[in-house]
């Protein structure tokens, strides 16, 4: 006679993503990202005041083995569940699709619609439950070698550009601090309106950013200067082993000068004397061909990150209207004629409309 098999004696906890200790083992996992750790979600939800809910499958020694969370939002648009608001991606900690069943269990009772951004080797891609929305490039450098060979990966025309940088009146600074932050995202404001009319996150999100990360030590922002004045900069993160490009801005006019390549080498430099083994580019729309370029000439690995949907939309006529109003709202407070701080208030004020 065949012994039946054990039962399982996993087990299924509701956990704060923010502060439960099982959660952050698990975040703390090679592969787990940034977007899925205790200061990036603490810093989404104080921005937005949103609250998160975390399940664990805990087994018989109480260690948890996987985990998912995701926030509930309540606007206009009608109520709706996401994995996760503002980030690039959010991947469940889930091997064995009976795990995932558990862990998404909750959320797909809900009766809400539930979505989930992830890279398209997750079980989230594999369910049936979940309708494909929409996919973008996921961009990663790995930073195995001697810097010379880490450049060398790239392209003739990127090595060209960072040798150029100091001969074309770049000045580069690397910081840890808040004023950093805060003058980078002065640069990204002006970004986001001149060159595509959206709107910015507020510098509250940013400062949240720099206050979850920076006892970690783990922020960087890296400026590029020509004389005195910023014209192009990066923030980066670190969890993991892994550099994370965040966001990014610069001048148009100051372009010819290279200042990004400058900006990015730099970073690149920082993060091997940390020992780090991967710049992550993040998340770049396909439709963006140029970006895409700009990450691919750098030798990155490239993939692909799925927006995945399970459940009806909300189908109220108010979420169409505002739609239609923060559309109109976004081109009148992008406008050229508009000054750059009342764009970085309408920022603040309205960005949480936009998940």
């Amino acid at each position: 006679m065949t012994a039946s098999p054990a039962p399982s004696t996993a087990r299924t906890l509701v956990v704060d993503p923010r502060s439960d200790r099982r959660w952050s083992d698990l975040a703390a996992t090679r592969g787990a990202s940034l977007f899925t750790s205790p200061p990036w979600i603490a810093a989404i939800c104080d921005t937005y005041g949103l609250v998160p809910e975390g399940r664990v499958v805990v087994g018989a020694e109480g260690r948890a083995t996987d985990g998912f969370t995701w926030v509930r939002i309540r606007d206009a648009r009608g109520d709706r569940l996401s994995s996760l608001p503002f980030s690039d991606r959010a991947e469940p900690f889930a091997e064995r699709a009976a795990d995932w069943d558990l862990l998404v269990r909750d959320a797909l009772g809900s009766g809400l619609p539930l979505t989930v951004r992830c890279l398209d080797d997750s079980p989230a891609a594999r369910d049936p439950r979940f309708e494909p929305l929409g996919e973008a490039a996921w961009h990663g450098l790995s930073l195995a070698g001697t810097l010379e060979e880490v450049h060398a990966r790239a392209s003739a025309g990127t090595r060209r550009n960072i040798r150029a940088g100091s001969s074309r009146g770049l000045r580069v600074v690397a910081g840890t601090d808040l004023p950093s932050v805060r003058l980078l995202h002065r640069l990204h404001v002006g970004l986001r309106k001149r060159k595509y009319r959206l709107l910015a996150q507020p510098v509250a999100f940013f400062e949240r950013i720099w206050s979850s990360f920076a006892p970690r030590d783990g922020v960087l922002t890296v400026l590029a200067h020509v004389d005195d004045e910023p014209v192009a900069g990066a923030l980066y993160l670190v969890w993991n082993d892994v550099l994370y490009y965040k966001f990014g801005a610069s001048i148009a006019e100051e372009l010819p000068r290279r200042p990004n390549e400058a900006v990015h080498s730099t970073a690149i430099g920082w993060a091997m004397q940390r020992g780090l083994r991967l710049l992550d580019w993040g998340l770049s729309d396909l439709d963006q061909p140029g970006l895409l370029r700009y990450k691919r000439k750098w030798g990155s690995e490239e993939r692909r990150i799925v927006t995945l949907r399970a459940g009806e939309p909300p189908s109220d006529p108010r979420g169409d209207e505002l739609g239609g109003v923060l559309g109109d709202l976004t081109r009148l407070l992008t406008d050229d004629s508009v000054p750059d701080e009342i764009t970085a208030q309408a920022g603040a004020t309205l960005y949480r409309y936009f998940c």
